[in-house]
């Protein structure tokens, strides 16, 4: 078919996922032509004026996800600013939120709450576009796996770009959990005080490099 492309290339022309463009199909939003042996086939002319659309506002089940590591964070009103800021990003946008998920937990952490809901809506929705500041609120690690889940079920992640203040002292946290696993399981009983020895390792290299101008100023959150 002349002046077609494939489901494959029309997905990367517009930057969403195959199947993405399959529901959307289903939801009569972009509707290919068919080949005799079944293929989808989109026309380029058709392709190009739908990616001027604001598509996402119109088909997506918009949901937003914030996170913390700490009890000690909630309790200053980070969780609290973070949803602000997400909500204000919505509402700018034009979106309608259905839905909030929070975490108050380490990035490292896959079995949080929040987050499985969040995966749960997203796998029942199957046009979920998810709204977070920046990466590591999502995962510490792993996030293109998220990411690909998301895809995969016709969603999209859109990613603020925001930084938390107090990032630096969440990846110290993190850092320390991850010692305090390994230790127990190295060293048995022994593990919690090899765990307090490297964490204030690690906490006296950070403060050296706040010291030395080396890190970013952790500040006040805003």
């Amino acid at each position: 078919m002349e002046n077609h492309i494939s489901i494959g290339k029309a997905a990367k022309y517009l930057g969403v996922s195959i199947n993405t463009l399959r529901v959307w199909e289903k939801k009569k939003i972009l509707v290919p032509e068919r080949t005799p042996t079944g293929h989808r086939r989109y026309k380029i002319s058709q392709v190009e004026s739908f990616e001027g659309k604001k598509y996402s506002r119109i088909q997506n089940t918009v949901f937003l996800y914030a996170r913390v590591s700490t009890q000690k964070q909630a309790d200053a009103g980070n969780l609290d600013r973070q949803i602000g800021r997400l909500t204000e990003y919505a509402s700018n946008n034009k979106y309608a939120i259905q839905a909030v998920f929070r975490d108050i937990a380490s990035g490292l952490n896959e079995n949080r709450k929040g987050l499985q809901k969040l995966l749960e809506a997203v796998k029942e929705t199957n046009n979920a576009l998810v709204i977070i500041e920046h990466k590591d609120r999502l995962a510490r690690f792993g996030y293109a796996y998220l990411e690909k889940y998301i895809s995969d079920f016709g969603g999209h992640i859109v990613v603020i770009e925001k930084k938390d203040v107090d990032e630096q002292q969440e990846l110290v946290e993190d850092l320390i959990a991850v010692t305090t696993s390994f230790s127990a399981r190295i060293y048995g009983k022994r593990g919690g005080r090899v765990a307090k020895k490297l964490s204030k390792v690690i906490e006296s290299e950070v403060t050296a490099s706040e010291d030395n101008g080396d890190g970013d100023n952790p500040g006040t959150d805003t």
